[in-house]
C-alpha cells in the first residue's frame, strides 16, 4: 500500500512543478525519467546493500574522526564551560564547522577539490541534459557552500539570461554544505544524511528540468571557474578559519532568535486555542507527509517538522525531531531525515540575493523576483527525495 502512495506522491510533486514551469513544451522528459530511476537506484544501493552500508559506513566514521580532531581544538580553547559529559550544542555541533571550513580551504588551496566538482560536473551534465555550467555549480553548492559557489563562477554571473541564473540558485537552496555535514550526522543517522546529498543534488536537475527548461546552445556552454587571488598556505587557512567560524556563529545566532520566537509563539497560541502554534502547521503539513509516504498517525508530528524546517532553518528542525524521533517508526525517521538535509527555507532567499548581490547588483535584484519560486523548487526537490526514500524503505 505504501509503494502506492508513495509513486502517486511522486506523481504529484512532478505535476506541481509542471504546474509552474515557464515552458511547458520545452521540458524534455527522457532526461527526467533517467533521473528518477537514477535516484531509485542510488537509493537502494545506499540504504538496502551491503555496499552501501559499507561505504556509509566508511563516510560516517571518516567524519567521526574529522569530528573528534573538531574537538581537540573545541576542547583545547572551551574546555572549562561545559559539564564533564555534557553535550553543548554550540561547542560540539556548531564548532567543528570551523574545522571543516579549514579542511575545505586546504583541499581548495591545492586544487584538489576544483579538479573533483568540474569532472563530476561534466559527467553528470551528460545524464541530466541540461548545461556543463549548470552541473558544476549543483556538484560545487553541495561541497563549498551556497554563497561560495556564486564566487567560483562570478566571471560568467552577469552574463547569465534569466532563466539560467534560477537553476544555479535553485541547485544552491537545494543542497547543503559540506562543511556542515558533519554537524547534522550528530542529529541524524549518517546513511540518511547521505542519501540526501546525492538525491538532491539529481532531485535539483529533475525539478529545474520541469519548472525551468531551456536550451544551452554550445558556445554558451563554458566553465570559466574563478581563480583566487594568490595566497600563501597560511593566508588561505586564516582566511577559511575565520569564514567557518563567521558561519558558525551566524548560525548559532539565528537558532537562538528562532527558537526563542517560536517558544514565544507556541505559547501564545497555546494559551490562547490550546494548541501550540508547530502543532497547528503539524497539522496543515500533515496531508503532504502523508503523500510523502508517512504513516498517517505520524503525519502530524512530521510535518510539524517540515513546517519548522520551513519557517526558520534545517538546525531548529532538527533540535525538534530529535526529541520525538524515538517515538517515530523508522520509516517515517528516514522520510523526515532526508526531507530535512537542504536550505529550502525562506531565510535562504535572503542568503542567496545577498550572495549573488554582492557580486553583481543587477543579477541579485533579478534573483530578488523570483526568490518564492526559487523557494518552492527547493521545497519540491526535498519532497521528492524524501518520497524516493519511502519508495524504498
Amino acid at each position: 500500500m505504501h509503494y502506492l502512495l508513495s509513486i502517486a506522491g511522486l506523481i504529484i510533486v512532478l505535476l506541481l512543478a509542471w504546474l509552474a514551469s515557464n515552458d511547458k513544451k520545452k521540458i524534455k522528459y527522457r532526461p527526467i525519467i533517467v533521473m528518477i530511476a537514477v535516484q531509485v537506484i542510488l537509493g537502494l544501493l545506499i540504504i538496502k546493500t551491503s555496499i552501501g552500508e559499507f561505504l556509509i559506513k566508511g563516510f560516517a566514521d571518516g567524519f567521526k574522526h574529522l569530528l573528534d580532531y573538531a574537538n581537540e581544538g573545541t576542547n583545547f580553547v572551551f574546555g572549562g564551560i561545559a559539564n564533564e559529559g555534557a553535550h553543548t550544542f554550540f561547542l560540539f555541533v556548531l564548532m567543528p564547522i570551523v574545522f571543516m571550513s579549514a579542511l575545505i580551504g586546504i583541499l581548495q588551496h591545492y586544487k584538489i577539490l576544483p579538479f573533483i566538482i568540474k569532472y563530476i560536473g561534466l559527467v553528470l551534465s551528460k545524464i541530466n541534459g541540461m548545461g556543463k555550467l549548470e552541473s558544476y555549480n549543483a556538484v560545487a553548492a553541495a561541497i563549498v557552500g551556497q554563497n561560495e559557489v556564486f564566487i567560483s563562477v562570478k566571471n560568467q554571473l552577469g552574463l547569465l539570461p534569466k532563466h539560467r541564473l534560477y537553476t544555479l540558485c535553485a541547485s544552491a537552496m537545494s543542497t547543503v554544505s559540506m562543511s556542515i555535514v558533519g554537524s547534522y550526522m550528530t542529529m541524524l543517522e549518517p546513511k540518511y544524511v547521505v542519501a540526501a546529498l546525492i538525491l538532491n543534488l539529481f532531485g535539483g536537475f529533475i525539478v529545474s528540468s520541469i519548472i525551468n527548461p531551456y536550451e544551452v546552445k554550445p558556445e554558451e556552454d563554458i566553465i570559466e571557474v574563478q581563480e583566487n587571488e594568490k595566497q600563501t598556505f597560511f593566508e588561505m587557512l586564516g582566511e577559511y578559519l575565520m569564514d567557518g567560524f563567521k558561519v558558525a556563529i551566524v548560525v548559532g545566532v539565528m537558532l537562538v532568535g528562532f527558537v526563542g520566537i517560536i517558544a514565544l509563539i507556541n505559547g501564545i497560541f497555546s494559551g490562547i486555542f490550546g494548541i501550540s502554534f508547530q502543532g497547528i502547521l503539524g497539522y496543515v503539513f500533515a496531508p503532504i507527509a502523508f503523500v510523502m509516504g508517512v504513516p498517517w498517525h505520524e503525519a502530524v508530528s512530521a510535518g510539524s517538522i517540515m513546517a519548522t524546517k520551513l519557517v526558520s532553518n534545517e538546525f531548529v528542525a532538527m533540535l525538534d525531531f530529535v526529541k520525538i524521533q524515538e517515538g517515530l517508526s523508522g520509516r517515517t525517521t528516514a522520510i523526515v531525515s532526508v526531507f530535512l538535509i537542504s536550505f529550502a527555507n525562506f531565510g535562504s532567499i535572503g542568503t542567496i540575493v545577498g550572495a549573488v548581490k554582492g557580486l553583481n547588483e543587477k543579477q541579485g535584484n533579478i534573483v530578488a523576483r523570483f526568490g518564492l519560486k526559487l523557494l518552492y523548487g527547493a521545497t519540491l526537490v526535498s519532497v521528492l527525495s524524501a518520497i524516493v526514500i519511502g519508495i524504498i524503505f
